[in-house]
């Protein structure tokens, strides 16, 4: 049987390379975007990949979504992975970043469960190295990727008696559109490909490897771990 894969953020960046890791596995998936804009910009779409939008800020449009879908084996929640730099000391800014990036993830596996207790799916959560490390700039992002971290946690617990394993991936510096302001900046750039003890800046299809593998026969007793893949960042 076709294994069903639903990636949320799925239209760009770590997620679209996720979805394409998927997809060339042999899975149908389902990606998403915020807007219909995003769904468009996402075209073409490889063979197994099919597309529509969703914001996770919005119940119904996530019940929709799931509704479409008659059995889910893989839930990716890579949506949400907003940053407001400099702007995140402000409340309002503060609770809409944990909004999108932690409440966000936990609407998703909660309007999945039923189908993925059904599959004995997975869940796969994309933290982020700041669920370790604190950050000056940005305590919003921080609080709710050190969040999905333990939310990761909470869910594999509840849910094992299901079947259902959670685990999160904490990308180190990959290139993306998020990252860019920092990739475009040599020095910036350089810095810390040089802290990286690999050398380099890591690319989205290094987190796409990263997901296939928890999702596989291969990871069958891997459960609330939260994996970094940063070129060993965090431990040097």
């Amino acid at each position: 049987m076709t294994r069903q894969v639903l990636v949320t953020g799925g239209t760009s960046g770590i997620g679209r390379a996720i979805a394409e890791a998927f997809a060339a596995s042999g899975c149908r998936v389902l990606i998403t975007g915020r807007t219909s804009e995003e769904v468009e910009r996402a075209a073409p779409l490889a063979e197994n990949l099919y597309a529509r939008t969703l914001d996770v800020t919005k119940p119904e449009e996530i019940a929709a979504s799931v509704e479409t879908l008659g059995r889910l084996d893989v839930l990716v929640n890579a949506a949400g992975m907003i940053l407001r730099e400099g702007r995140e000391f402000d409340p309002a800014n503060f609770a809409h970043v944990v909004d999108v990036n932690l409440s966000g993830t936990m609407r998703m596996c909660t309007a999945a469960r039923e189908l993925l207790f059904a599959s004995r799916g997975c869940v796969i959560n994309i933290a982020s190295m700041l669920a370790f490390f604190g950050s000056g700039y940005a305590p919003a992002y921080s609080a709710s990727k050190g969040g999905i971290a333990q939310l990761t946690k909470s869910l594999a617990i509840a849910w094992a008696p299901q079947g259902v394993r959670v685990n999160a991936i904490a990308p180190g510096w990959i290139e993306t559109a998020l990252t860019a302001p920092l990739t475009s900046d040599p020095a910036k750039r350089d810095a810390i490909a040089a802290r990286t003890p690999l050398g380099r800046w890591g690319k989205s299809s290094d987190i796409a490897g990263a997901a296939v593998f928890l999702a596989s026969p291969g990871a069958t007793f891997v459960t609330g771990v939260i994996l970094p893949v940063d070129g060993g960042y965090s431990i040097a």
